[in-house]
């Protein structure tokens, strides 16, 4: 078979060193910048019996118009994976959330496995880093090899949706944006995916083509006190990360989903916050609270504030806020650091990256590291909440 694999730089260079190890013809094209592949002006005219694109393409990118439809990438993945699928597979997708519930739920599962993250994909159990990669659904690949060959199990975060490969799919999140040039949305394409998969967990009750497992009819708090019923398991965990709306939600997908798949949740009351994910430190007279991460928003940034003040009191609170790195669909613009910094009322702010420098802010700063510099600087006492969109 010849196929035409669109996009190198998220996921699709991989793709094609896997179909062409499966014996296929395979051109690749960087719709994006150029530099890797074949041109388009070849490709356009050449013949090809499968295209593959990643869900975020511009639909109406003229290789697209002239070979599509298009497979997703996610569906292709789910191709090359079929003959070796690990077993107990979880696949987690959602604007936000993704990472606390894979690493949540990856502590729960027994024996051997792979957690695939933002953060790095890990062995377990020793939890020894594997590498660091993208979630773009090619980058399961190797991590699923990797849990076939040990005999374990994979929990896989991955971004705009899910191969459908695995025995349960999590969507941790509703939030839309536009993808695709704006031409088309996030939630409806990760939720067309979504159905393919046996088993889909959800924060609630949701609108899919197909009966879904709701966590909130599972799992329920009462403060730090997590609730928990469902496929003949039932108990009770408490830990303090419960009452953080964005640990609640992560928290009752892992509890519910390990309901799922017959495990007991009980031990997530020793689960601890991750760096980046809410994650408080004293420094001397200060608290620093690191929320930077790549699911970073107005929402995730005025809880974060509300829980550097609930640990640290009144005082000072130097906000750091602003895109290391921009998202492939999802960023964090201005109008939104802008209604959080409001929202907030911080005493003083570190905007970061390029665009604030150039409107003039007096705190800037190009990097997450450099913002936290700049922050420590400002603030000899009280707190520093790091709001920074980054991939980490």
């Amino acid at each position: 078979m010849r196929v035409l694999v669109l996009d190198t730089i998220h996921g699709g260079a991989e793709l094609a060193i896997a179909l062409r190890s499966a014996g296929h013809q395979v051109d690749e094209v960087d719709v994006y910048r150029g530099k890797a592949g074949i041109p388009v002006p070849e490709a356009l005219v050449r013949t090809y019996d499968l295209v593959t694109a990643p869900v975020h393409l511009d639909p109406d990118h003229p290789l697209l118009r002239r070979h599509g439809p298009a497979v997703s990438h996610h569906e292709m993945v789910k191709w090359v994976l079929r003959a070796h699928p690990p077993r107990p597979f979880i696949e987690i997708t959602g604007a936000r959330g993704k990472t606390t519930t894979a690493h949540a739920l990856a502590s729960l599962l027994p024996g051997p496995g792979v957690l695939h993250t933002s953060t790095g994909t890990y062995r377990y159990p020793e939890r020894d880093l594997l590498w660091k990669r993208s979630i773009t659904p090619a980058s399961l690949i190797p991590a699923a090899h990797e849990a076939w060959r040990i005999g374990g199990w994979l929990v896989a975060e991955e971004s705009l949706g899910v191969t459908g490969a695995g025995d349960v799919a999590v969507l941790t999140s509703t939030d839309d944006y536009p993808i695709a040039a704006g031409k088309k949305h996030a939630i409806a394409e990760k939720c067309r995916l979504l159905v393919r998969a046996r088993t889909v967990v959800v924060p609630s009750r949701i609108d899919l083509p197909r009966s879904a497992v709701a966590a909130d009819g599972m799992v329920s708090f009462d403060g730090p006190v997590c609730r928990y019923a469902g496929r003949g398991i039932a108990g009770t965990f408490t830990n303090p990360l419960c009452t953080l709306a964005g640990y609640r939600t992560a928290l009752a997908l892992a509890a519910a989903t390990a309901c799922v798949l017959g495990v007991d949740p009980a031990p997530l009351a020793e689960f601890a916050a991750l760096p980046g994910r809410m994650a408080a430190r004293r420094e001397g007279g200060l608290l620093i609270l690191d929320d930077a991460n790549s699911g970073t928003n107005t929402a995730t940034a005025i809880e974060a504030a509300r829980y550097a003040r609930e640990l640290s009191g009144n005082g000072a609170l130097t906000l750091v806020i602003g895109e290391e790195a921009r998202a492939v669909c999802e960023g964090f613009s201005p109008e939104d650091v802008r209604r959080a910094v409001s929202a907030v009322g911080p005493t003083g702010v570190v905007y970061v990256g390029e665009a604030w420098h150039t409107a003039g802010k007096e705190h800037t700063a190009a990097s997450l590291d450099a913002g936290l510099d700049l922050a420590r600087r400002i603030t000899p006492a009280g707190a520093i909440v790091l709001a920074v969109k980054t991939w980490r």
